[in-house]
């Protein structure tokens, strides 16, 4: 790769769905649990990352939250979902439904084209 190329970051369309531990706790706990024992662990083991998160329940039984991560790489990603699995944010506080990981407008740079689906109105 040339020095104007680089690699597209890595997206995750992570789709989770809340836990009755997660529940169980009052706004203020999640947002304590989350910044006491999930965050920092992110933040110590990945460089390169990040994310928005997105309510969902109110449209869907299956999916409550989506929470989207873009990661510079696929080893910076490999170590954000390596340090979520070793906190209570995975398997206690939610289940990890699906993962949709791909990259932007992959097809254009494969088929050197404009990302014609790719528009703003």
């Amino acid at each position: 790769m040339s020095a104007e190329e680089t690699a597209p970051p890595v997206t995750a369309f992570m789709l989770i769905k809340t836990l009755p531990e997660w529940l169980a706790m009052t706004p203020h706990e999640r947002v304590r649990a989350l910044d006491t024992e999930v965050m920092p662990v992110v933040k110590a083991k990945t460089t390169g990352v990040r994310s928005r998160f997105y309510d969902t329940e109110f449209y869907s039984t299956r999916v409550t939250d989506v929470w989207v991560w873009e990661a510079d790489d696929h080893n910076a990603y490999q170590l954000l979902i390596d340090a979520l699995r070793e906190t209570p944010f995975w398997d206690r506080y939610f289940e990890v439904v699906d993962l949709l990981v791909g990259t932007e407008n992959g097809y254009a740079r494969t088929y050197n084209v404009a990302p014609v689906t790719t528009i703003s109105t």
